[in-house]
């Protein structure tokens, strides 16, 4: 009996979510902004106190490393847009994703989408499924909401192995007593 393909995305999305927990549940509010090498990209405070990323509109090289502050904003960003597209509204800019600041509120935050991403795939249709996807690939008849859905799966995969990554690199340094 074939899979609907709904159902295997969905089974991606709450895999790749269960490996995010782990990390989640263990980000200190000092991991967030730990910053692994002398160029990282970041989310620094603006003057009017609010979170700003760093953000270059053509790839620098060298590409700076992201700090797991920057990579949850980076996360919620494509997240939000992706959502709204889905759900009819508006896509916001880059610019109008706010961070809401390292530990607690940021894990919170992304929670959030999740239950939100959640809903919209329990509400697709084998239809909706089939129709051109309004991103990020806009008006291209071959990418289809399906793809639209696997590619937030590949990019959630993407970010949480990445910021698993520095979580682990961070957490082995500070606690060798030799260093």
């Amino acid at each position: 009996m074939p899979v609907p393909v709904r159902s295997i995305l969905r089974w991606q999305f709450d895999l790749t979510w269960s490996l995010f927990e782990y990390h989640l549940d263990r980000l200190e509010p000092a991991d967030f902004h730990w910053e692994p090498a002398p160029l990282c990209w970041s989310v620094r405070p603006g003057p009017d106190g609010t979170w700003t990323p760093d953000w270059a509109d053509h790839e620098p090289d060298p590409v700076p490393v992201p700090t797991i502050a920057w990579l949850t904003w980076h996360l919620g960003w494509w997240w939000t847009v992706a959502t709204d597209h889905l759900q009819g509204r508006p896509p916001r800019q880059r610019t109008d994703v706010e961070w809401p600041g390292a530990g607690a509120p940021t894990v919170e935050w992304l929670r959030e989408l999740r239950t939100e991403w959640r809903e919209i795939l329990d509400r697709l249709t084998d239809a909706d499924l089939d129709r051109t996807a309004p991103f990020p690939w806009p008006d291209d008849p071959e990418h289809t909401v399906a793809h639209l859905v696997g590619w937030v799966n590949a990019e959630l995969m993407k970010n949480v192995a990445e910021i698993g990554q520095l979580r682990l690199v961070r957490a082995a340094g500070t606690t060798d007593p030799a260093r």
